[in-house]
């Protein structure tokens, strides 16, 4: 099916789901995706292989901080509103070995072009153990980190994560972190691989929950697919029941956003 990547270093804004006015930013290569997932519904499509993942270099910090001196001074000059400057793009943005520097930058250029702008990352949470990764994340806004499920099965089919990466892994990370962050949540339903799922049933949503009250993060962010994604036969879970998922988290006191 139809997917697409982010060609520029700095592309927008657009209107996000859920952060508004997003102006993205992209340090991952324009020709293919860099990730440590390679998750079924990834709008930016599935990791390249063999010669050509082996051909993608990412951006320089140099090269970046022109793009995004650049582009966030002409947004600037014409007055154009930002409510979000968000690292997403091609791929997970903190494999890049410059993240803490780059965000150090865009947070000097933000109070300098749209001090009204909150700083997000859109990351995978597979690089927690990096002691640069979470200095960054510390410094942001917005550290919205993922987690779609606790199946050990299911996250192998679902994220495709690449060797040594587990949910265990990754909750031990979110449990051990010092700041405020933002959990996001994709549900959906389907088939992969002769395996019917939906992350959304009773059992792997109590399960979800469970571990996202015992990890009490600042927000939670949970939504379904809406564009298209690089595997066929993926369903969007309902709002409806995205509520219902919802509610005790609320119930308890965390703050839910719900997109359907």
């Amino acid at each position: 099916m139809a997917t697409f990547l982010w060609s520029d270093i700095v592309f927008g804004p657009i209107i996000s789901r859920r952060v508004g006015s997003s102006l993205g930013i992209n340090i991952s290569p324009s020709a293919g995706k860099v990730c440590s997932f390679d998750c079924i519904y990834c709008e930016c499509g599935l990791n390249p292989k063999g010669e050509q993942a082996k051909s993608l270099r990412l951006p320089d910090f140099a090269t970046v901080g022109t793009a995004m001196r650049t582009r966030f001074a002409a947004l600037h000059e014409d007055g154009t509103a930002v409510d979000s400057i968000s690292f997403t793009g091609n791929g997970e943005p903190s494999l890049h070995p410059d993240f803490e520097g780059i965000i150090d930058l865009t947070l000097e250029l933000r109070g300098k072009y749209f001090p009204a702008a909150v700083v997000s990352v859109f990351s995978n949470a597979t690089q927690l153990h990096k002691a640069s990764v979470r200095r960054a994340l510390a410094k942001v806004d917005n550290p919205i980190l993922k987690l779609d499920t606790l199946d050990d099965a299911l996250f192998a089919a679902l994220n495709r994560p690449a060797s040594g990466i587990t949910p265990e892994r990754i909750v031990e990370q979110l449990r051990s972190l010092d700041f405020g962050y933002v959990l996001q949540t994709m549900f959906l339903k389907g088939s992969i691989e002769g395996m019917d799922f939906d992350n959304s049933c009773e059992a792997l949503a109590s399960q979800w929950q469970k571990t996202v009250l015992e990890l009490r993060p600042r927000e939670v962010m949970i939504y379904t697919i809406d564009r298209e994604t690089p595997v066929s036969g993926l369903k969007k879970v309902s709002v409806e029941r995205m509520r219902q998922i919802a509610e005790p988290l609320e119930t308890s006191g965390i703050k839910v956003q719900v997109n359907g």
